[in-house]
Parts: C-alpha cells; sequence; structure tokens
C-alpha cells in the first residue's frame, strides 16, 4: 500500500501551493487523470478541474494555509483526514475531514470532503 502519510501531506501541500506551475505538478503527481474531488461548496473532475477548485479557495482566501489536526488513518485502498484552515498566526476559519480512495499506482482517485466548522473569514 500506498505510504499514506506521504501521499495525504502532498495533498495538503498541492492545496497550499500558490505558484500555479507548481501547484499544477503536484496536482498531477497526487491524482489519477480521471479523479474527483467534491465537497459541499465545489467540485473538479481531472486535473483541470481539481486545479480551478484549489485556485478557487486560493482567491477566496488568500494567503491562508491547509494544516492537518491529527495524522491520517487508512486502510485498503481508503483514507481520511482531518485539516483546518487558518491565516498565519490567526484563528482557524474551516475544519473539516476528507475521505478519499487510492488508485492502485498510489495516487488519489478520489476525495470527499465535509466541513465541520466554517466561519466567516
Amino acid at each position: 500500500m500506498t505510504d499514506v502519510h506521504t501521499l495525504v501531506d502532498g495533498y495538503i501541500e498541492m492545496w497550499n501551493e500558490t505558484d500555479a506551475a507548481r501547484r499544477r505538478t503536484l496536482v498531477d503527481r497526487t491524482w489519477t487523470e480521471d479523479a474527483e474531488y467534491v465537497d459541499p461548496l465545489a467540485a473538479g473532475r481531472g486535473h483541470d478541474g481539481i486545479d480551478a477548485v484549489i485556485a478557487g479557495v486560493q482567491g477566496q482566501f488568500p494567503g491562508f494555509r491547509f494544516s492537518l489536526v491529527a495524522a491520517p488513518d487508512a486502510h485498503n485502498d481508503r483514507v481520511r483526514f482531518t485539516w483546518e484552515l487558518a491565516p498565519p498566526g490567526g484563528d482557524t476559519v474551516a475544519t473539516g475531514f476528507d475521505f478519499g480512495t487510492i488508485a492502485p499506482d498510489g495516487r488519489l482517485r478520489s476525495v470527499t470532503g465535509f466541513l465541520e466548522l466554517a466561519q466567516a473569514a
């Protein structure tokens, strides 16, 4: 099985990467070509769609950073993890958890996000 800690760390890094070319490299490395991301506020399919979702979140929350709350939990080809979003040195504005499926090549095939707390930024 894929090292889920490395996979999830790369996933969080991807959400925090503001350089568009570098972020796209991370998207390509992290997701299968036919991957799907969906949460209560956004959805994207394939590398272009997922990259667009991330760019949209970064536009809405400029300078904010995602971080893991705890180590990911995984079994078989499934992984779940809890994250938070906050400005540097500031209070958390959102927390949630993501549930993903991992393809045989070790990349994410799908992620479904759930919001637990969302405040006005």
